[in-house]
């Protein structure tokens, strides 16, 4: 695999760190990192020997970490914060631990959060700033949602790094998803152009855990978490009626992680139906005659289906979205309607209960395990941020925190391996059919 991983910086780290960090290297100690620590992508055996072999160095990530020389005089430092797309459990965790971050580890005391996404750059929208304290963030964590606000859509570039300019800001960062961070890039290609030394950090949010090479994102696993007892009530439903099937749809345009872990930790679940799929719905082996052949050994099923699967069995398209996102038809309410159909054709008596909790799950706050990562990840931005490190996002991969350049980022999305383990967990989970077409 040939990737350029390189981290662009804005030049050569002359003020000392802050932190004071132990230099002495130990098993026990703390320590600052630096560029030449790297993360291995594939940390097996075989592929060691095999770059071994070849002569080659194997594929690595940067490290992410506080550095013992750091870019920008925190003293002079003025920070911002803007939070774009849909909602997400933990988006006010990661503000929250940046503004901490930025002011208890690095003595920078001027951050302002940029309200409704880009918009706020753009002044004819009028948008206020806000000043961001430890003090005023100090409680945002116990909420879902985001105090800055968000949206969707592209804005005008030059006008964005106008206002960085003019505001005199010198670290943006930006919570959000592929969409964001694609404009994350563009904001950072701009910023050379007029060669600015402004820092441009991202903190990859998408509830379905689907960037590339981000192993898990925020708010991922309080959102399955959150619909699991959702589940747990869906299969209580369809358990108390004769030839009862209750369908849960859950999150996931282009990749299924939600509605599989979800199902993996509520494993009442008979059919998992997810983007990367595919089946058909009429037939011996679609997913009617499934549904209809678990009846007959049961009395009820239960299904989980991502918002994003099944898109080819519409004939019609729907445009995009203000993020340049394809619109999706609801696969939920298409499939009640063909399972409620096909049972009223057999002659078959059926309940259908629908339930579509999408919304109630992103605005869900962060649960314990995913308030502890957004404060990581946070802190590792600002300490990537603070170095002079631009055009990344921070991630973890192989149980390390990594920066990873924004292009390879959001080059591919990340999508469930139907010949993997944890499809294959699924399968042995559900006992749904291997493939549900002829």
């Amino acid at each position: 695999m040939k990737l350029d991983l390189t981290i662009p910086s804005l030049g050569p780290c002359h003020v000392d760190s802050p932190l004071k960090l132990s230099k002495q290297k130990g098993i026990s100690t703390f320590n600052y990192s630096d560029d030449t620590q790297k993360i291995l992508y594939d940390t097996s055996l075989k592929n060691f020997e095999a770059c071994l072999a070849k002569g080659e160095a194997p594929l690595a990530f940067e490290k992410a970490g506080p550095r013992e020389k750091i870019y920008f005089d925190p003293s002079k430092t003025k920070a911002a914060i803007v939070t774009c797309g849909g909602l997400c459990p933990g988006i006010n965790n990661v503000i929250r631990g940046l503004v901490m971050g930025l002011y208890y580890r690095y003595g920078v005391n001027n951050t302002i959060g940029i309200k409704y996404g880009y918009e706020g750059f753009i002044p004819s929208f009028g948008h206020p700033f806000v000043e961001l304290t430890p003090r005023n963030v100090a409680d945002i964590h116990k909420s879902g949602g985001t105090i800055l606000g968000s949206s969707r859509g592209k804005q005008n570039v030059s006008e964005v790094v106008d206002t960085l300019d003019r505001h005199n800001i010198n670290i943006l960062f930006a919570i959000g998803g592929d969409g964001t961070l694609r404009g994350v890039q563009a904001i950072v290609e701009e910023i050379e152009r007029r060669g600015l030394k402004i820092a441009v950090a991202g903190i990859p949010k998408t509830i379905d855990n689907d960037i590339n090479f981000i192993e898990k994102s925020f708010g991922f696993e309080t959102a399955f978490t959150t619909a699991n007892p959702i589940i747990r009530d869906a299969h209580n439903e369809a358990k108390g009626a004769y030839n009862g099937i209750a369908i849960v749809k859950l999150m996931g345009r282009d990749s299924g992680f939600i509605a599989v872990n979800a199902a993996l930790s509520m494993p009442d679940v008979n059919f998992v139906i997810i983007p990367e799929m595919d089946f058909e719905l009429e037939g011996e082996n679609g997913l009617l005659a499934a549904i209809q052949r678990r009846l007959a050994k049961t009395k009820h099923a239960l299904v989980v289906v991502a918002e994003g699967a099944g898109q080819f069995l519409f004939n019609n398209e729907l445009g995009t979205d203000a993020s340049g996102n394809i619109k999706y038809h609801d696969i939920g309410i298409f499939l009640k309607d063909k399972i409620v159909e096909h049972f009223k054709k057999q002659n078959m008596p059926a309940t259908v209960k629908y339930i579509d909790p999408s919304y109630i799950i992103r605005s869900a706050p962060a649960n314990a395990s995913d308030s502890v990562f957004c404060g990581k990840l946070a802190l590792n931005a600002v300490h990537g941020a603070m170095a002079g490190k631009t055009g990344f996002v921070v991630g973890r991969w192989n149980n390390q925190f990594i920066h990873l350049p924004i292009p390879v980022a959001v080059k591919e999305r990340m999508k469930i391996d139907l010949q993997g383990e944890l499809w294959w967990n699924v399968l042995e989970a559900t006992g749904q059919p291997m493939e549900m077409k002829s």
